[in-house]
């Protein structure tokens, strides 16, 4: 345990401990005229000696004091190296706490504590899943001293990643268990909503997206404009389908930019400087659907005609469905084998926050100050000047 000061420049103000010194300084002289009619016929006039002394020295006391403690205050004292180094087990939301303190036994000064947002006790109820799990033990690991060994019990089906097994600073000890990891119930999105600017010259391929409609909606009818009409800006939970060579308008580009999903006909050119990657392919590989992110939303390409011959996955009955995975991604795995997400180490370790002293100096400066005013405005001292 170390003490520090965060900003030494403020023990400069130790120089105004002169002031109470000052006020203090009484000079007394110590020559006592004696009655003596003799002595006013005497030249040499004797010389008195002075010497400092300081008046009310229990209030000059208290104020020297005061006065070292602001300035200590301004310094900004803390102290380095008090930590709580017990040690840290971390138990994943879906493991029992009996079944967690059963496999990680031995440890009878450990700090029990649930892997979840806040990190509470183990003895409060069991949090729900978290959805980040590793970022969470992430954030443990930042938060603890350096040498706090942790523990980590984990079901064997361990949810909420995000794609990288987690590296930590420090050795953790990986214990897996025969447990259930709760996944947080996955929302339920409805199918694409389609509206389709089309020209004349594309009622064959109209006849497919049709049968995409049905798959999608039993009930509605694909809504399909002339391309004249795309001046008017689509709902945003609305994919748009262009089916022109024309390009597309600039009102509808700028729909798309601001966060909407435009699909184009393979004829359609693109937007200057836009590179497309295939986001399908067939079973020879061959590009279905294009796309690149274009703004805040996403464009999108038929790599070739929308014709059985240019096509041929047009006529699979998994098109409505690869379709809709392109337009709308399913979100990636989150569960995984636990024991393949042991955290590695190489993490740089966060440097231990020093724990400041300035509210118990404030404390101690506040009733150094209430004895000083006492002490100055004692009757004693008055009756005393």
């Amino acid at each position: 345990m170390n003490l520090v000061l965060l900003l030494p420049l403020g023990l400069a103000a130790l120089a105004a401990l002169l002031l109470p010194l000052l006020i203090h300084l009484a000079r007394r002289s110590e020559h006592r005229p004696t009655p003596f009619a003799a002595l006013r016929w005497l030249r040499a006039v004797p010389r008195p000696r002075h010497r400092v002394r300081f008046d009310e020295w229990p209030l000059l006391l208290v104020r020297l004091l005061l006065l070292a403690l602001l300035a200590l205050l301004l310094a900004q004292p803390a102290l380095l190296g008090r930590d709580d180094r017990r040690p840290r087990i971390a138990v994943a939301p879906g493991v029992d706490p009996a079944q967690a303190r059963a496999a990680a036994a031995g440890e009878a000064d450990a700090h029990w504590l649930w892997l979840a947002p806040g990190f509470p006790d183990l003895a409060t109820p069991a949090p729900d899943a978290a959805r980040q799990q590793a970022s969470l033990l992430r954030e443990l690991d930042a938060t603890l001293p350096a040498a706090t060994p942790l523990t980590v019990v984990v079901p064997r089906q361990w949810g909420g990643l995000d794609g990288q097994v987690p590296v930590l600073s420090r050795r953790v000890r990986w214990q897996v268990v025969e447990a259930a990891s709760p996944s947080p119930a996955a929302a339920k999105t409805a199918p694409p909503t389609l509206r389709v600017f089309a020209d004349a010259a594309t009622d064959g391929a109209l006849r497919y997206l049709r049968a995409v409609q049905a798959a999608w909606h039993e009930d509605a009818a694909l809504d399909v404009r002339p391309a004249t009409d795309a001046a008017a800006a689509p709902p945003r939970d609305t994919t748009a389908l262009w089916l022109s060579a024309a390009a597309p308008p600039a009102s509808l580009l700028q729909w798309a930019r601001e966060g909407g999903t435009l699909l184009l006909d393979a004829r359609a050119p693109l937007p200057r400087g836009l590179a497309l990657q295939p986001h399908w392919r067939d079973e020879r590989g061959a590009a279905v659907v294009e796309g690149a992110g274009f703004g805040a939303g996403r464009v999108l390409r038929f790599a070739r005609a929308l014709d059985p011959v240019a096509l041929p996955p047009l006529l699979d009955a998994a098109f409505p469905d690869r379709l809709r995975a392109v337009l709308q991604p399913p979100p990636p795995p989150q569960r995984t084998l636990a024991s393949t997400q042991a955290p590695m180490t190489g993490a740089t370790p966060s440097p231990a926050a020093p724990r400041s002293l300035a509210p118990w100096l404030a404390l101690v400066a506040a009733l150094l100050f209430l004895l000083e005013r006492w002490l100055a405005t004692s009757p004693r001292r008055g009756r005393s000047a």
